[in-house]
């Protein structure tokens, strides 16, 4: 069931995806004015009409990231600017008015500011932002809109895969495939999700949490899990290498991906691309070889894997439990969320 906070409601329960805020802010764009200031405002239903370009035709993009409450008390918005970035990057991708980052980061700010008081001091929950931008022209004529809306919302979030740290087990996609070459896998757009939903349903049926994809050109090399990006872990202690699938163009460049990379190398270890093939995951997870494997995103955070499930036989990644890299690198990020690690990079931004 959908709650909606007060600003000064604290959301004690909050699950994952349901559990709004009590405000959003908005801002428009036209050919003649270009984007409008924002306006916050309280949250409320849409009043759309049906024929809608947005709605026929796709011309939607969106954004996900975090606010996290520091130990001293503060909001801090993890790495605002960077998924600024990439929201331009996917309404370019589908001929959308880009949105100046300034007012990407403004809006967080403002929303912040109103709904903080909506989030506990439980360090598990977090305020996950969703920045949206949809054609607004009414016409069903196939061309891009000439209007546009943005919408800046936000929900109280627990663990995606509940609170605990514990291995999911994931069965590998050979039927569907998420992204192709020249497609739209490396952007963050609406059309990208529901053609997942089979995939998803797949690999629940099998009694797994998420579906790992493959590429879509020979369906031999692992891409992501779901909507997350993917990480193996080869060797142990100081030496164990951190290795994620290469970016060819159809993976989403995750910023928690680039958090990632670079937090295994403070860690001291080595962090690298690699195009791996699923034979080469099977055998070197038989072989010892591969010790850990683990996804990561804004919602999952970090999520040890403990199981692969698969047509060609089913395999166990170490003993199956969440293994001391992936601890080590889980630990690292959060402690950076509520600032009881070094922000060199300065990627919180605080808010208020």
């Amino acid at each position: 069931m959908t709650t909606f906070a007060e600003p000064s409601q604290v959301v004690l329960n909050p699950g994952h995806g349901e559990s709004f805020t009590a405000h959003m802010v908005s801002a428009e764009w036209t050919e003649e004015t270009g984007w409008t200031s924002l306006a916050l405002m309280p949250l409320a239903d849409l009043t759309i009409h049906p024929g809608m370009i947005g709605l026929h035709y796709g011309q939607v993009a969106f954004e996900g990231l975090k606010a996290h409450r520091r130990t001293d008390g503060s909001m801090g918005v993890f790495r605002p600017y960077d998924h600024a970035a990439r929201f331009r990057r996917s309404c370019a991708r589908l001929a959308i008015p880009e949105l100046p980052e300034d007012l990407f980061v403004g809006a967080i700010e403002q929303l912040i500011v109103a709904d903080e008081g909506a989030l506990s001091t439980d360090p598990s929950h977090s305020i996950y932002i969703r920045p949206i931008i949809f054609a607004t022209d009414t016409s069903l004529m196939l061309r891009p809109s000439r209007t546009y809306r943005f919408l800046l919302m936000a929900f109280v979030a627990g663990g995606f895969f509940g609170e605990d740290i514990e291995s999911v087990a994931v069965w590998v996609s050979h039927d569907y495939v998420r992204a192709f070459p020249g497609g739209t896998g490396d952007v963050k757009i609406a059309g990208n999700y529901a053609p997942s939903f089979l995939a998803q349903q797949a690999a629940e049926a099998a009694g797994c949490r998420q579906a790992v994809w493959l590429d879509a050109h020979e369906r031999r090399y692992i891409e992501e899990m779901g909507g997350m990006n993917m990480f193996l872990v080869r060797g142990s202690g100081q030496d164990a290498e951190v290795i994620t699938p290469q970016l060819t163009g159809t993976l989403l460049p995750g910023v928690t991906r680039r958090t990632v990379l670079a937090l295994a190398e403070r860690l001291g270890h080595t962090a690298k691309e690699e195009r791996i093939s699923l034979d080469q995951w099977r055998a070197e997870c038989l072989s010892g070889s591969i010790t850990e494997v683990f996804a990561c995103g804004t919602a999952a955070v970090v999520t040890p894997v403990g199981q692969v499930r698969d047509r060609d036989g089913d395999w166990t990644i170490g003993d199956g439990t969440p293994g001391p890299v992936t601890r080590s690198l889980r630990q690292a990020l959060v402690d950076l969320h509520h600032g009881e690690l070094a922000d060199p990079n300065g990627w919180m931004h605080t808010c208020g």
